[in-house]
């Protein structure tokens, strides 16, 4: 039956979102090449959508479509000599520098996909494929969406993973967590990757919803994975507290049209109070001890917001304080916008707007349309509507969803008087 047919396939894609990591994981710990990961668990879903309207979901579908897209490797290798010799010799070396049991289908496999987080991060691959690969294997996202978040066309960023998982390949990348030595160089690329995903959850780069709670709560997922298996890691920490604590805002983030509400209007009493909660007892982790770092600085300021009861009381002396320690951690145009923004609620509008009128050269904001909008929310609180308008005209010729475009439009007809 049709509807039937339409609820398993409902089934198996939530199944593959939920195990993606895992079924990815296990198959490159298993035969170390990610192409025939990929393949084989594509080859597993198939199966999926041809026997499970018969024969029913089966009770551990994780491990059904891991059995599965095992089996389809060991026929192909069996077919394919030379694949096989090549996988042969890559698994030699791997057992002998990682000595760990074999991934077992009936376990949580939590190392295993760290392990493919720092496979992905390694430093032989060049700084922006780590990222892309990362995006795309650990949290699941398309080719399209991955290069959505890199600003390249898809046709490049297919051509990028293809490059990357050559390299990985060829340069015989093991797959397994870094040693201790190790580590502190790898570990920000992973961290970087993972709050990539979470940011696109938070403010999708295009289409019709503000948010994309799937890739959001995803992010987090990652990052519970990461304090687990890194509880001394006071970034890792940082990273997950931040996440939770900005991710506690979703449910009060859109009104009931779907467009945007800012921080300053949002029903606070719909925020998530035991996900913040959570979250700020991060903070004090990552922040416990010397040199903070820049997650945990973020996590601090996101802190800050969730604690107040409005804008209004915001500690807004301390998220500036707070502003001026990740400025000098690191160095970036977007985070001196935000600082200008923190700045401009602390001394006023017109001390904000000296700050962002500093950044107007700034190449990384010319298409980046929070700049904008932020100028024209300035102007407009200074009573200067005709520049206002303009501000907010530019901020729409570069707004990506629906929901920011009619916040926009709104905005501008309130200072133009017209619709």
């Amino acid at each position: 039956m049709p509807g039937e047919r339409a609820a398993v396939g409902s089934s198996v894609e939530a199944v593959f979102r939920e195990e993606r990591g895992r079924l990815l994981a296990s198959l490159v710990r298993r035969f170390g090449d990610l192409d025939l990961a990929e393949e084989v668990a594509s080859e597993a879903i198939e199966a999926a959508l041809v026997h499970w309207p018969t024969d029913g979901v089966p009770s551990r579908p994780g491990a059904w479509l891991l059995t599965t897209a095992r089996r389809r490797a060991v026929d192909r290798l069996r077919r394919d000599r030379v694949l096989a010799t090549r996988l042969a010799v890559l698994r030699a070396e791997a057992e002998r520098a990682d000595h760990a049991p074999p991934a077992d289908a009936d376990r949580d496999l939590p190392d295993d996909r760290l392990a493919l987080f720092f496979t992905c991060a390694h430093p032989a691959l060049a700084a922006q494929d780590r990222g892309a690969l990362t995006l795309r294997f650990l949290a699941g996202l398309t080719t399209a969406e991955v290069a959505r978040a890199f600003l390249v066309p898809p046709a490049t960023m297919a051509q990028r993973l293809v490059r990357a998982k050559r390299k990985i390949r060829d340069a015989r990348i093991p797959f397994r967590v870094p040693g201790d030595d190790e580590l502190p160089g790898r570990l920000p690329t992973v961290l970087q990757a993972v709050y990539s995903v979470f940011t696109e959850g938070y403010a999708a780069s295009s289409g019709p919803d503000l948010q994309r709670v799937d890739l959001a709560e995803e992010a987090i997922r990652l990052g519970r994975i990461l304090r687990r298996l890194l509880p001394a890691e006071r970034e890792v920490a940082g990273l997950l507290g931040l996440m939770l604590l900005v991710h506690a805002r979703r449910d009060a983030r859109t009104g009931p049209d779907g467009a945007m509400v800012l921080l300053d209007d949002q029903d606070r009493g719909r925020w998530d109070r035991p996900m913040i909660e959570e979250g700020r007892e991060l903070v004090v982790v990552a922040l416990t001890g010397p040199a903070p770092g820049p997650y945990g600085v973020q996590a601090a300021i996101a802190a800050l917001h969730d604690e107040a009861a409005d804008v209004a009381s915001t500690d807004w002396p301390q998220v500036v304080a707070l502003y001026d320690v990740l400025l000098s951690l690191l160095p970036s145009p977007v985070v001196a916008l935000n600082r200008a923004a923190a700045v401009a609620m602390r001394d006023g509008p017109e001390a904000g707007l000296v700050l962002l009128d500093e950044l107007a050269d700034e190449p990384r904001l010319r298409g980046h349309h929070p700049y904008p909008a932020a100028r024209a929310d300035l102007l407009r609180r200074l009573g200067r509507y005709d520049e206002a308008a303009a501000a907010y005209r530019t901020a729409l010729a570069l707004v990506g969803t629906e929901p920011e475009r009619v916040f926009l439009l709104r905005q501008l007809e309130a200072v133009t008087g017209r619709p």
